[in-house]
């Protein structure tokens, strides 16, 4: 089996253009290979609250997806939280960029995008109020790497995922607990299409990760996140 989150990211800078329902209905026609994430933009209010209440109970969505430097928000914004709630009763994940961002690297002013709402720790407070929420930290939290495997380690429903970087570029204290400590909080993700899951594959091959770590990362970890097992 090979699944695959896909999502959009709702918020006012989006670049990308398909809808939360057009990603349910093409997961729908080929759940052996996709899984539903949608996204919704937090300043929203109320009308996240339903939408996400909607996108689940009538699209079949299974985990949200959220962006916070194109977003323009701190995930430990209190206002938020309703929306969380949600998303944690209906025993969903969610997901959050984290670290820099490559969009908007090398232009004017980052493309207007501030780095600042990205920093792994705004999501620790998030995790302690929220203990059923499946978190997952989207990509190496470059520059805060050591943040994030702080708040992995102390909170047991945080999960990082690889994404985004080749594993020939990952931070040495990275690979260094996701063959120890968090090997089972470690998560496959290759950022299609800025790298394809071809180059990612051959540069994880090549890295220092463990033999019995492997199979892990790619797919079992994955699996008890995502309740396929």
């Amino acid at each position: 089996m090979r699944a695959n989150a896909r999502n959009w990211y709702d918020d006012e800078m989006a670049r990308a253009a398909d809808p939360n329902e057009e990603v349910a209905a093409v997961a729908a026609a080929n759940p052996d290979v996709l899984i539903p994430f949608a996204s919704i933009d937090p300043a929203k209010g109320r009308r996240a609250v339903l939408e996400a209440q909607r996108l689940i109970g009538e699209h079949g969505v299974r985990g949200f997806k959220f962006h916070p430097n194109l977003q323009a928000f701190f995930p430990d914004d209190e206002a938020v939280y309703p929306l969380y709630e949600v998303i944690a009763e209906a025993g969903l994940p969610a997901l959050f960029h984290s670290g820099h961002s490559g969009i908007g690297t090398g232009v004017p002013g980052g493309g207007g995008l501030r780095l600042k709402y990205s920093n792994p720790m705004c999501l620790d407070d998030v995790a302690a109020d929220f203990p059923s929420l499946q978190i997952v930290l989207a990509h190496p939290s470059f520059p805060w790497q050591d943040e994030a495997i702080s708040i992995c380690l102390h909170k047991d429903n945080v999960w990082i995922d690889l994404s985004g970087w080749s594993p020939k570029y990952f931070p040495p204290q990275l690979v260094q607990y996701a063959n120890t400590q968090l090997r089972h909080k470690v998560l496959f993700g290759s950022d299609f299409p800025l790298i394809t899951p071809e180059r990612w594959l051959a540069d994880f091959e090549q890295a220092s990760f463990k033999d019995e770590v492997r199979p892990l990362v790619l797919k079992e970890n994955a699996v008890r996140l995502l309740g396929l097992g």
